[in-house]
């Protein structure tokens, strides 16, 4: 239920975000372009952030200097078509980022971003790439978040019913309080049909699994997953089973062909690429292709969310608008990210081996018997490693990797290395991944390091960590744009690793690379055995 930019891509989140899978024929065209290969371990590059030299008051404390923003736009057209096609193939969305890092000595520069000419009118952004200047893109008070939550565009709104949904809102619009108290209310009323509704469609899945390996002798955890957290979602808020509907199973695959129609133009399907060009990045897919898939989940959402309309009624919001952005929150926000997320996490568990398999065995079964056998919100608090794999997992590929805010005055911006003056109305974005692994906050950035927020140092490290919008020691609120379902994201992500390992003691995968971000094979599971 993030409100945040871009739920889906990590992510990658390349449609395949979202970090993001449409009908039969749009998951054929996306999540199966997949590049397999056996997962082993490595380390990236780190991102170049010079040291630069640094003025020195008289009580000793660091002054930085204040420098003019370096870096340009180029000539009119030329200059976002030229980035566009730099982010998304001659370089790669990272090494464009790093290459500008290296160009101008600096992680704060002047860059169009994507997808510019014909889709957004003003592709002009100031990038912020490391963790001291990134945080400001939260505080409300300096920056605005109207209509920012996909970028320098926006799709349209006949996607969402003519609605400008949640996600959208700045916290100074009036409907902005109102949408995000009805998500807390949800989350709230619902929450003690968290725990037995993942273990019960997440058991489905580990049945799953288990019979397509038996047959195959390998399974993929994405199309399995989709279903089951679609599923886990519906029963969870609703009571209501997908299969028992109208909707069926075709939920995830309807999601995925409308989440398409609204994020394709930052996104890379993996296609040729003046046909990618064409097709998704130069002009947006008309919402009428779409209109009947919506209309089919608008239908079960509808039907589904009586107590919730009630209570938007109540609140002054009509059910309409509260079914419309009901339906974003739980598709695109919570399923996006699901689908996203955890097979990101399921990488990194995987590529760190059985020694770290068998230490959260042991923790987590041993929780679970001294609280009675029963998995508990108390057992799970004692989980500390536990807790922090799914922390470090949010940190090293954060499900939300972009975001984006509108300057409202002028104010000065902190990097490590200077100060920088922004303008008044000029677009600020942040690209989270080379935040949350700036090597001057994070000691061995680029690796993931399953116990780093163990302890009290440890915990210190946890306001660094950004993924929801906002801070992980910081709360959701209604005046902020930090993610309404932040904690129940975490507590979904802890559940699967508990899940993983009361089932199992270990696992193996292949990881290949799909638009979605990491494309993971279960190729083969042990069973637990103490």
């Amino acid at each position: 239920m993030a409100s945040s930019s871009l739920p889906f891509t990590s992510p990658h989140l390349q449609f395949v975000p979202p970090n993001i899978s449409p009908s039969k024929s749009a998951t054929t065209s996306t999540s199966r372009r997949v590049v397999v290969q056996r997962i082993k371990a490595s380390v990236s590059e780190k991102p170049y952030v010079p040291a630069l030299a640094v003025a020195v008051s008289d009580n000793g404390e660091p002054k930085l200097p204040v420098k003019k923003i370096p870096g340009n736009y180029g000539v009119p057209l030329v200059g976002p078509l030229k980035d566009r096609l730099d982010y998304f193939y001659n370089q790669g969305r990272d090494e464009f980022f790093k290459s500008k890092i290296q160009k101008y000595h600096s992680t704060v520069f002047r860059t169009n971003m994507p997808p510019g000419p014909f889709i957004s009118q003003n592709s002009k952004v100031v990038a912020l790439l490391d963790g001291k200047s990134f945080p400001v893109l939260f505080d409300v008070s300096k920056v605005e978040k109207r209509d920012l939550f996909t970028g320098t565009y926006m799709p349209s709104t006949e996607l969402t019913g003519g609605y400008r949904i949640l996600s959208y809102l700045d916290p100074s619009e009036p409907q902005h309080a109102k949408l995000k108290q009805l998500m807390f209310m949800l989350l709230k009323s619902r929450r003690d049909q968290v725990i037995p509704e993942f273990q019960a469609s997440y058991g489905e899945l580990f049945e799953t699994l288990e019979k397509e390996l038996g047959e195959k002798g390998k399974s993929s955890f994405q199309t399995a997953n989709d279903q089951a957290g679609f599923n886990f979602l519906c029963r969870a808020f609703f009571g209501t089973n997908p299969r028992d509907t109208k909707l069926g199973t075709d939920g995830p695959s309807l999601i995925s062909k409308w989440v398409l129609f609204q994020l394709g133009p930052v996104l890379s399907l993996g296609l040729p690429k003046y046909v990618e060009e064409l097709l998704i990045h130069t002009f947006p897919l008309p919402p009428a292709l779409v209109k009947k898939d919506y209309q089919r989940l608008y239908g079960f959402f509808y039907e589904s969310s009586g107590f919730f309309q009630d209570e938007a009624e109540k609140m002054g919001v009509s059910r309409e608008e509260a079914c419309h952005n009901l339906l974003f929150a739980t598709c695109f926000n919570s399923f996006g990210g699901m689908k996203i997320f955890f097979p990101n996490m399921l990488k990194w568990i995987g590529r760190a081996g059985v020694k770290l398999h068998t230490e959260l065995a042991t923790e987590i079964r041993s929780a679970i018997r001294s609280n009675g056998g029963k998995l508990t919100m108390a057992a799970m608090e004692q989980m500390p490693l536990m807790k922090s794999v799914v922390y470090e997992a949010l940190r090293i590929e954060p499900p939300v990797p972009l975001q984006y805010g509108k300057a409202k005055k002028d104010f000065l911006i902190e990097s490590h290395d200077a100060v920088f003056k922004v303008k008044e109305g000029e677009m600020l974005f942040g690209f989270q991944p080379f935040a949350t692994k700036d090597p001057k906050i994070f000691e061995r950035s680029q690796e993931f390091v399953a116990d780093r927020f163990v302890g009290d140092d440890g915990e210190k490290l946890l306001k660094h960590v950004l993924w929801s919008n906002g801070p992980e020691t910081q709360q959701s609120t209604l005046g902020n744009k930090q993610c309404a379902g932040k904690d129940f994201v975490v507590l979904m992500s802890r559940l699967l690793v508990v899940e993983v390992f009361r089932h199992y003691d270990s696992f193996e995968i292949e990881v290949g690379k799909s638009a979605l971000g990491a494309a993971v094979t279960v190729t083969s599971l042990k069973r637990a055995s103490f």
